[in-house]
């Protein structure tokens, strides 16, 4: 029994297919956690309460969510509340979004040394990012940016990437001036690029050789690796500006809190496979259709379950956390506009949704009149029995 729905979840995929899948793939704590808490989320094992109305006695009973940030109906909320917290930190210029990829050649490596692995492309991307705008041939300026994690592709393959949202300009050396950065330029890609590759690589090759990331069993030394990926010119994509901050803000609302897939995708789950609509963009981002088997779609997703604890955004230069008091603030006032006061802060999960959406979930869904209240919470053996 579960919280009335409409369509197909990732959850009934799940649930359908756990015992086959089970048996045949060996799971990792977190993946073991995350597929337990996506099967369960908003059904009786995870109990729930019993609500009623206090003007007309309609009763509906509600199922606790699993609250896993791999969950795609849990995230709405905190996806909500961030952004409106990040807006407040956000110059009132434009943005850029770049995105830092890496090859396939290091997909193998990167997937079994996953924690230590992502920091590294954090770091990478954020060196290579401060290194090339600091350069007075480009921009000469101390920049700042948000960096987020990504590690599929739209058909759910193996593909860890990082966007980054870059304000439009930065710090002069001694902070006492804002330079902006030309209007649809913001720094040279291929430059860019041959930084990044170089300090990844570094920060790579250290890492084998002190013992804290171990190598794939087909290579024999990292030497080999690297070669390969000097082999290939590494492509860093930069995108036009935002032309305002209100695009920005629901942009990062998209990109922040997503998990692999999300339940809107899917199109059908029968005869043990899975329709699901993709962006191709190697076709201008045209929408179409790929079917995988059931086994084949859970194994993609689950490649994408994060080590537990680790943070999946992180911020660079004048808007790293250490430098809000003191950078981030100057550039407030060189660009001589206020900061935005978040709205959302402090606000349960129900005034949140009542806040943006100016409906209130209480509200009686029947008379349209009452207000629901809690009656009883329900324990999962009650639920169940």
């Amino acid at each position: 029994m579960e919280n009335k729905k409409q369509g197909i979840e990732l959850s009934d995929i799940f649930r359908s297919n756990a015992k086959d899948f089970l048996q045949k793939h060996r799971l990792c704590q977190e993946q073991q956690k995350s597929f337990k808490s996506i099967m369960q989320c908003r059904t009786a094992e995870l109990g729930g309460h019993i609500k009623y109305c206090d003007n007309c006695g309609y009763t509906i009973q509600s199922y606790n969510s699993c609250r896993d940030r791999h969950c795609p109906k849990c995230q709405f909320i905190k996806t909500t509340q961030w952004v409106d917290q990040l807006a407040g930190k956000l110059p009132p210029v434009k943005y850029f979004h770049i995105v830092f990829t890496i090859p396939d050649i290091l997909h193998k490596l990167f997937y079994i040394n996953q924690r230590e692995a992502y920091s590294l492309l954090f770091k990478a991307a954020g060196k290579a990012l401060m290194q090339c705008a600091k350069n007075p041939e480009y921009l000469g300026s101390q920049v700042g940016a948000v960096g987020i994690l990504h590690t599929w592709g739209q058909t759910l393959v193996y593909h860890p990437h990082i966007h980054m949202i870059v304000p439009a300009g930065g710090l002069s050396e001694d902070q006492t001036e804002w330079i902006t950065s030309g209007k649809k330029f913001f720094l040279p890609v291929k430059v860019l690029s041959a930084i990044f590759r170089g300090i990844l690589c570094k920060l790579i090759e250290q890492c084998v050789v002190n013992g804290k990331m171990k190598l794939p069993d087909d290579f024999i030394s990292f030497k080999s690796i690297k070669d390969k990926c000097y082999e290939k010119k590494w492509v860093v994509y930069c995108e036009k500006p935002f032309s305002c901050s209100d695009n920005l803000v629901k942009y990062l609302g998209n990109y922040t809190h997503r998990v692999a897939i999300t339940n809107h995708r899917i199109q059908k789950h029968q005869n043990s496979k899975v329709s699901f609509y993709y962006k191709d963009y190697k076709s201008a981002g045209l929408k179409k259709s790929i079917t995988l088997g059931a086994d084949e779609f859970i194994r993609r997703f689950l490649q994408h379950i994060l080590p537990t604890g680790f943070y999946k955004i992180r911020y660079f230069g004048f808007m790293a956390m250490c430098n809000t008091k003191s950078k981030l603030d100057q550039c407030f006032k060189l660009i001589d506009r206020t900061s935005f006061l978040p709205e959302l802060k402090g606000l349960s999960a129900i005034e949140v949704w009542r806040n943006i959406t100016g409906q209130d979930p209480l509200c009686c869904p029947k008379c349209k009149t009452g207000m629901m209240k809690t009656q009883i919470q329900v324990s999962v053996n009650k639920m169940t029995g």
